[in-house]
């Protein structure tokens, strides 16, 4: 996306980068919102099927955008036809909306967190699933990043973007197919709406003139409980303080999201600018992502070793929030391996180098050099990713662990929209020389060694707080389980609902033999 927003629309490096941030922090986003809007409608089928539909058209608008008409429609006056630039800008945008609404659909309805049977798993197991889940995840990546980048770059240039547009139909026909399995419904008893009406009412409470209503009390959430002149149980509300609890982990997690967001912006424009050509083979740009994710393939298992060593002798194996503070410092020496790594890279003399049909000048330092900084970022993901979820889902209550997971999800977007924003920021107070249009007259190392020192205060901050999330098995927070009186309601709920499945269930026997 960085390449084809600066050769194509002509976008500076700052605009390309703040477009594929915003486009990021929007497909996270959108599982939030698009998930709380199936709550509120309650037709998920229908939900995903237009937004299946928005991603088909999304992902066909892109290779109309994309398509080198030029090479096609010229007429007998040798003319070429194409998009003008402020048509194709438009479209190319309207493609990206279409296309992220989409993938926040798919991604809220077909198979969510919640959908895992992971209820009784302890530590041990939740951090052995997550491990595993992250590494089929990049190992998707590291496939697509394989074939899209060459495809595109080196054998069908622009017609890549085809590749997003077939899987689209196949993902249609199979969600069409196994509907039924894949559309998961999630166990009723917590919301979106209930937990933020939980802040909502307690704000209220304390803030309204009658404040001594109830009295003394020992947190400001518990104004929202009817006991104390609010509108929730004490069942919610104390569900709502344990979401509370995870929100200092999912505050400190906006920067590192910011340092993670530098491959596909700050580090790719960094590698457009040096020699892509190895061994006379021009690398795809986006090959480099597969450097920082083949460290995180390989460090899985080991990481998965350790842990089964660690519980041998010790009972225990590495803690979560460790591993987080552990992958904080290592995406903040990868910010500041990267600021040397641009100073380095000046000093080389310049060649040209030919991307997408253009000549570029860029430095003969050779691309490889630049995967010190790759692999210390995919390390840090490797780390971080299963840990966060791992102490979020241990923490939540079962019956909001799809809204703190969301919640989670939510503040990872905020970390892409705030680091758009912080592109935005520096570029106007430097006045474009924290981050160039041409990297060989500005320093763009004053911006990595920048987000890098905050990345190490962040960790800092992360450090003092991790041990309060320590011990998930050993809480003994009440909002984790309801009363027994809620118990025994909702077993009977369950109860109802198993006897009315039973009733509606089709059957198999004649109209004439039913009635006998």
């Amino acid at each position: 996306m960085i390449l084809f927003c600066t050769l194509k629309l002509g976008y500076q490096y700052h605009q390309a980068a703040i477009a594929n941030l915003c486009f990021v922090g929007a497909s996270m986003l959108m599982p939030v919102l698009v998930g709380w809007a199936a709550e509120l409608i309650n037709g998920r089928t229908k939900i995903i099927y237009i937004c299946t539909f928005l991603h088909f058209a999304g992902t066909v608008m892109l290779p109309v955008v994309a398509f080198p008409f030029e090479d096609f429609y010229i007429d007998k006056h040798h003319i070429a036809h194409t998009l003008d630039k402020k048509h194709q800008t438009l479209l190319f945008y309207i493609g990206l909306i279409m296309a992220a609404i989409g993938i926040g659909g798919i991604r809220s309805i077909v198979c969510p967190f919640s959908a895992y049977g992971l209820q009784n798993y302890r530590q041990k197991e939740l951090m052995s699933f997550f491990n595993w889940f992250y590494w089929l995840v990049n190992v998707n990546c590291l496939v697509v990043f394989l074939g899209i980048s060459y495809i595109q770059q080196s054998v069908a240039k622009n017609l890549g973007f085809l590749i997003p547009f077939v899987s689209v139909i196949m993902a249609l026909i199979t969600i069409h197919m196994a509907h039924n399995e894949l559309i998961y419904q999630p166990a009723k008893g917590g919301s979106l709406m209930t937990t933020v009406g939980v802040f909502l009412n307690a704000i209220r409470m304390c803030c309204v003139h009658y404040r001594h209503v109830g009295g003394h009390v020992p947190s400001w959430l518990d104004r929202a409980k009817e006991h104390y002149g609010g509108r929730y149980s004490e069942y919610h509300v104390e569900n709502t303080k344990v979401l509370m609890k995870l929100l200092p982990l999912f505050t400190l997690q906006i920067v590192y999201r910011i340092c993670l967001t530098q491959v596909p912006a700050g580090f790719f424009i960094q590698s457009m600018n040096s020699n892509l050509s190895v061994n006379g083979i021009l690398l795809p740009i986006a090959a480099m992502k597969i450097i920082s994710i083949i460290p995180l393939i390989i460090i899985t298992p080991c990481l998965e070793s350790v842990n089964a060593y660690l519980t041998f002798k010790c009972g225990c194996g590495l803690r979560p929030s460790t591993s987080i503070v552990c992958g904080q410092i290592g995406a903040a020496l990868s910010l500041l391996v990267a600021g040397v790594y641009e100073i380095n890279r000046k000093w080389f003399p310049l060649v040209e180098q030919t991307l997408s049909g253009k000549v570029l000048l860029v430095s003969s330092m050779s691309c490889l050099h630049l995967a010190p900084q790759y692999v210390l970022l995919g390390l840090a993901d490797a780390l971080v990713a299963p840990a966060c979820s791992v102490i979020t889902f241990g923490l939540a209550p079962s019956r909001i662990r799809g809204i703190c997971m969301a919640v989670m999800t939510l503040f990872q977007a905020l970390g892409c929209f705030t680091g758009a924003m912080l592109i935005a920021v520096t570029f106007l107070l430097s006045e474009g020389d924290w981050y160039p249009g041409n990297l060989s007259d500005g320093h763009l190392e004053k911006f990595f060694f920048m987000l890098g020192s905050m990345a190490l205060l962040n960790s800092m901050l992360l450090w003092r707080i991790s041990p309060r999330y320590d011990h998930l098995e050993e809480t003994n927070d009440p909002g984790l389980c309801p009363s027994p009186l809620e118990e025994k309601l909702i077993l009977h709920e369950k109860s109802l609902q198993y006897y009315e499945t039973f009733l509606d269930w089709p059957s198999t026997f004649a109209p004439v033999e039913t009635t006998l």
